[in-house]
Parts: C-alpha cells; sequence; structure tokens
C-alpha cells in the first residue's frame, strides 16, 4: 500500500545556494528510489511522491540523493494529504490579513517545550506565531518576511529542530497536487 506525500526539500535553489534542479530530481528518484507518480511543484523544493514503504526512511533516502547528486544537505520533511489538511484546518490565524505573508513551518521533529516563548520575544510588531501540533504558523502582517527577526537560524535554535516554511498558497496546492 501507498501513501501520496508531500516531501518538503529545505532552503533549496534559493540564494543561489543548495541547487537542486528539480527535473533532474524527479529523473534521480524514479531511477534510485521506490518513490512512485512522482511530480514536482515550484523549484524550491516541494516533491509529490507516492511513499510505499517506511515514510521516515524515503526522506533519509532522499535526503542522501540529493547530498550524493547535488552535494546539499537539506532536511526532507514528509506531509500527508491528510496532515496537510489537517494542518489547513487547524489554522490559528484565519484572520491574516495575506493569504502570501500567512507561513506554516513543517517541523522535523518535536520544538522545544520552550520555543514559543522563545519566539515571541523577537516578534515585530503586527507578527504572530502558534505551535500547533507538529507545526509552526507565522503570520508576518503587513510588514512580511523580509523585515521580520524571526530568521532561519532563530528559529532553528528556538525550536531545536530543523523545519521549512511555506505560505498558506503553497499548502493549498500541495493539498490539492496530493489528492
Amino acid at each position: 500500500m501507498s501513501v501520496r506525500c508531500a516531501l518538503l526539500l529545505r532552503a533549496v535553489n534559493v540564494g543561489g545556494r543548495n541547487r537542486v534542479p528539480m527535473a533532474e530530481l524527479r529523473d534521480l528518484l524514479a531511477e534510485r528510489t521506490d518513490l512512485r507518480d512522482i511530480a514536482t511543484y515550484i523549484a524550491s523544493g516541494n516533491v509529490m511522491a507516492d511513499v510505499t514503504g517506511d515514510i521516515g526512511e524515503a526522506c533519509a533516502q532522499v535526503r542522501r540523493l540529493i547530498h550524493e547528486a547535488f552535494d546539499a544537505d537539506t532536511p526532507v520533511i514528509a506531509r500527508t494529504h491528510e496532515q496537510l489538511v489537517a494542518a489547513l484546518e487547524a489554522s490559528p490565524f484565519p484572520d491574516a490579513v495575506a493569504d502570501k505573508m500567512l507561513h506554516i513551518m513543517f517541523l522535523e521533529g518535536e520544538p522545544q517545550p520552550d520555543a514559543e516563548e522563545a519566539l515571541r520575544a523577537r516578534l515585530q510588531p503586527g507578527e504572530r506565531i502558534a505551535l500547533v501540533g507538529g507545526d509552526l504558523w507565522i503570520d508576518y502582517g503587513l510588514s512580511g518576511a523580509a523585515n521580520t527577526k524571526l530568521t532561519r537560524s532563530v528559529l532553528d535554535r528556538a525550536l531545536g529542530t530543523a523545519g521549512t516554511a511555506r505560505n498558506i498558497l503553497t499548502l493549498r496546492k500541495l493539498i490539492e497536487l496530493t489528492a
């Protein structure tokens, strides 16, 4: 039996580093993994695939393959279609001013117990955060992510685990593509 998943790569094809061409990655995944019905969405690291075995092992295998083929080390975080739907339904900020300013950060592991408190101290006016299950929601408000103090290093340090963020528009598209 297989499960349709979004395999979310962190920080690929942004800022000129961790270059992972999606067409090449699709071909490699088809040739060297048990993943099936592989598709990608935009160049920033969204892979949809049917996973037939252990999802955690599939993530580890994809991470190793990306490292070997592209010399990029990036966490690979999986969410099933059902998990993506549940995440959207659990959004703590339905009143967000702009969809593209509302992000969900999918976490690789459990966050530190005091993560939310540590991150609240870094919020800019108009920003909001909430940990919901295994995800961190960030509403950047009207200022957007460009003006935040919630940098990747700040988030990683406070959370104690890697994560990768997508805006709500991309989340909706991932739900559609994993259905």
